[in-house]
């Protein structure tokens, strides 16, 4: 294998399957606003976010959404894979303190196209936060 790739196409079986764990803190809160643009109120002002049902600030669900960018594009697939769709269906919020596990499972190869659709999720504590699938080109093995 390439010191660039971690997994060809020929490598992969459907129900392989990866995680990563992050714990979600006030500062990743903010920095990823600032990236972002994404300044909502619920996100980044301690007080209004007392105000509103959830009772303090919640991450922003493409914040939880990016760390199954960080499991396809680190552990599965892996380094060499393109990351093409994401689809998901947020649940509930992540809190500051949370520890986030991503999730991402082979679910269909598709041999001709190199199209690799994945199962995807993202929980807190066991509980889905974020569920969905995502699409990823994969590389076929070289024949040299």
């Amino acid at each position: 294998m390439s010191d660039n790739v971690k997994y060809y196409l020929e490598d992969l079986t459907v129900g392989m399957k990866s995680t990563t764990t992050s714990t979600i803190t006030a500062e990743m809160i903010d920095t990823f606003a600032d990236i972002t643009g994404d300044h909502n109120p619920i996100h980044v002002d301690a007080e209004f976010a007392a105000t509103t049902q959830f009772g303090q600030r919640i991450a922003h669900g493409a914040l939880s959404a990016s760390f199954i960018s960080a499991v396809l594009g680190n552990d599965l697939p892996g380094p060499g894979a393109v990351f093409v769709e994401l689809n998901l269906r947020f649940r509930q919020p992540a809190f500051i303190g949370d520890v986030v596990t991503a999730v991402a499972e082979v679910a269909e190869i598709n041999e001709r196209t190199g199209r690799v659709k994945m199962k995807c999720y993202c929980e807190v504590e066991g509980k889905k936060v974020c569920r969905g699938d995502a699409g990823v080109f994969v590389q076929k093995r070289p024949t040299d």
